[in-house]
């Protein structure tokens, strides 16, 4: 090779380099670009980035695929609630520690910290569209909405409340089940709402339950599935058992859409599957078409 053949050669490997260089610099670049927390979000279902204030907007479901995001209680209530009619109920209860479980009151006390709620269920007295209710919702940003001695107490007082009211009862859950934390007194709180239901039920009271994603555990098996009317939010979880466990013990595999509200809505278990935004009219409308003539 002649020296006009090296030196051209020289400079492509120098302005390959420079070129690599350059790349390396606007990686880093970006790589140390802070994107402020809290200002994006990405959808479990379909793994775009969403804006976090235009999703709060359009009712925390995904624009591009419609995937409805896990609600505080608080967000909730203000989405589905007439404006400054909200009177909360049951305030002052304390979680205690039954079994004496190592950690358990401090992360109570961290949880309360950073939901600003005293337990992950708020029940109180509200109006839709006009229409007055007692309404609970579980929070599942609380030890994954976990029912123990307090939310089940909540619970059970919810329905007392509305039948000293005379007045209809909304609830929506989301739950990860009974709180293991609290193990048999966890469990009895199944028993407990259970009878609260009944005893409200035996004086023809209407009860509206709200399955959202995910409702599991010892919540499904008691209050949230004795409904008068059982509503779900689109594709949401909804069942005792995890599938992988249930696949495990009857040793088959299950259906893809299994445990959600659409495949629930098929085999009954479901009255309707209501999107958010159509959700408080749909809950006005019930209210409406069952209210008591005393």
């Amino acid at each position: 090779m002649n020296k006009i053949g090296e030196t051209i050669n020289q400079r492509k490997k120098l302005k390959q380099n420079i070129k690599l260089i350059h790349e390396e610099s606007s990686y880093n670049k970006i790589q140390n670009f802070d994107v402020p927390k809290g200002l994006y979000e990405k959808c479990p279902q379909c793994e775009r980035t969403i804006n976090t204030k235009q999703n709060i907007e359009n009712d925390y479901v995904c624009k591009h695929c419609g995937y409805h995001f896990r609600m505080r209680a608080v967000d909730r209530l203000k989405y589905v609630l007439d404006e400054d009619t909200f009177i909360e109920k049951g305030i002052g209860y304390i979680t205690l520690n039954p079994l004496f479980q190592e950690g358990y009151e401090e992360k109570i006390a961290a949880y309360k910290k950073a939901t600003n709620l005293d337990e992950a269920y708020v029940y109180g007295f509200g109006q839709i569209y006009g229409e007055p209710c007692v309404i609970g919702v579980m929070d599942s940003y609380f030890l994954m909405g976990s029912m123990g001695s307090v939310v089940g107490e909540k619970v059970a007082q919810t329905f007392e409340y509305a039948i000293y009211k005379k007045l209809p009862v909304i609830i929506f859950t989301a739950s990860g089940g009974a709180r293991m934390q609290e193990g048999i007194f966890s469990l009895m709180q199944m028993a407990k709402t259970s009878a609260a239901v009944a005893k409200y039920a035996n004086l023809g009271y209407l009860y509206i339950s709200v399955l959202t994603h995910p409702t599991t555990g010892g919540v499904t098996a008691s209050f949230a599935s004795l409904g008068d009317i059982i509503l779900a939010e689109p594709n949401a979880l909804i069942g005792f058992a995890g599938p992988r466990v249930i696949e495990q013990t009857i040793k088959q595999k299950l259906p893809d859409d299994f445990q959600k509200s659409e495949f629930l809505l098929k085999k009954g278990f479901v009255d309707l599957i209501v999107h958010r935004k159509d959700l408080k009219k749909t809950l006005a409308k019930l209210l409406n078409f069952h209210r008591r003539i005393n």
